[in-house]
């Protein structure tokens, strides 16, 4: 088959998408698929050649909607090349665009959602919510209604996802997400990331790798830790990450308000080898954010063998404590504290033992290939019919 990813960019620093795409993609292409990719970014940005794909890059976009005159005109004059194309996300022009673009054509398109339909942001956002709610019954329900599929990572995305507008049509599918494995452990990639930071030599590390977002509960994190630290002074937070909102210097501050400042760690965006090796470092990952479609750092901690501590809104909790692959609670400075004691109070034979079973959770539920077997298999059907 020949697959068309329609994303609004794929710049890195926009988090799962992106990498969700780059795996699937390049597990797809190993199958013998043909997988390219269109965005809306500007042709001359840097992180263009280092994407796996090929890329059509339609840019510059405009303003926050990233709206991109070449989108439409470019699709109608290729997506025939295609049999299937996927729109990754919504509330942007490449999802409305690619949707008017295939409107009234034979060809399939199905959508990813992400997480974006989590009924979260109506809560925290009402007012966003409300612009929603103006742009929602002529945009994006329409985008929905129209496609062939709706696809959802876990069963309860797609559960959330029919909270936020009344007004919802969908052909839903769940049809589960994926991670490539990752390298093997091995003493250079750690010592790479030791060598970088240290302070960390001989320390017990909890790693929080993510985007520093008020999404993902950065500041209750901080708060808990420092209600936990006198337990262990050996006990040490990475929290590793581009700051997407200016939020870190408040956050530091923060950390200095509450005495914690010096056994935190600040590493920035962590990619390749040093990624991998802040995973080796770390005796567990940790996660309390308030809301989290999938998460993939949550599974690529689980590939390194690492227990995952998480919050009960990322969507695939129930999955791991099935498993029992990692500790949750709330997403609250209370719950996330109750995590830590817990972990802190665990014997090293059993927080071994659940490093374990994280991994052979990761393995019978959130690899790539499992993903792409289901997509391919759903598609191919579909693409039949």
């Amino acid at each position: 088959m020949k697959w068309l990813h329609v994303l609004s960019s794929i710049d890195p620093r926009y988090g799962g998408p992106i990498e969700g795409v780059r795996n699937l993609g390049g597990h797809l292409t190993m199958l013998g698929h043909t997988v390219e990719v269109v965005t809306l970014d500007d042709p001359s940005e840097p992180f263009l050649t280092e994407f796996p794909l090929r890329v059509h890059a339609l840019g510059p976009s405009i303003g926050s909607y990233r709206y991109c005159r070449h989108l439409v005109p470019w699709l109608k004059l290729h997506a025939r090349e295609f049999d299937a194309v996927i729109i990754n996300g919504i509330w942007q022009f490449s999802s409305f665009g690619a949707a008017r673009a295939l409107r009234g054509t034979n060809i399939p398109y199905y959508v990813f959602l992400h997480g974006m339909l989590d009924p979260w942001f109506k809560r925290t956002y009402p007012f966003k919510h409300l612009k929603k709610w103006l742009y929602w019954p002529w945009g994006e329900y329409r985008v929905l209604r129209d496609a062939r599929a709706v696809l959802f990572t876990c069963e309860e995305e797609r559960r959330l996802a029919r909270q936020s507008f009344w007004l919802y049509t969908a052909k839903e599918k769940v049809v589960g997400y994926g991670i490539r494995l990752p390298p093997q452990e091995n003493a250079l990639v750690r010592e790479r990331f030791l060598m970088a930071h240290p302070e960390l030599r001989g320390r017990r590390v909890l790693l929080f790798l993510g985007r520093v977002h008020p999404k993902k509960g950065c500041d209750l994190l901080i708060n808990a830790f420092a209600r936990v630290a006198h337990i262990d002074e050996s006990i040490f937070l990475v929290i590793g990450g581009p700051d997407s909102t200016g939020w870190l210097p408040e956050l530091q501050s923060l950390a200095c308000k509450l005495g914690v400042a010096d056994r935190i760690i600040w590493t920035g965006m962590l990619s390749g080898d040093m990624k991998w090796g802040a995973f080796y470092c770390s005796e567990a990952f940790i996660l309390p954010s308030h809301q989290e479609n999938f998460g993939i750092a949550v599974a690529e901690a689980m590939a390194c063998k690492l227990p995952v501590l998480i919050s009960n809104k990322i969507n695939i909790w129930r999955e791991i404590e099935a498993d029992q692959a990692g500790l949750v609670d709330d997403d609250t400075i209370d719950g996330t504290e109750r995590t830590l004691r817990r972990w802190l109070s665990m014997s090293p034979d059993a927080r071994k033992a659940m490093g374990h079973r994280a991994s052979q959770c990761f393995l019978n539920r959130f690899t790539v290939d499992a993903m792409a077997t289901s997509l391919v298999e759903f598609m191919a059907e579909l693409v039949n019919e």
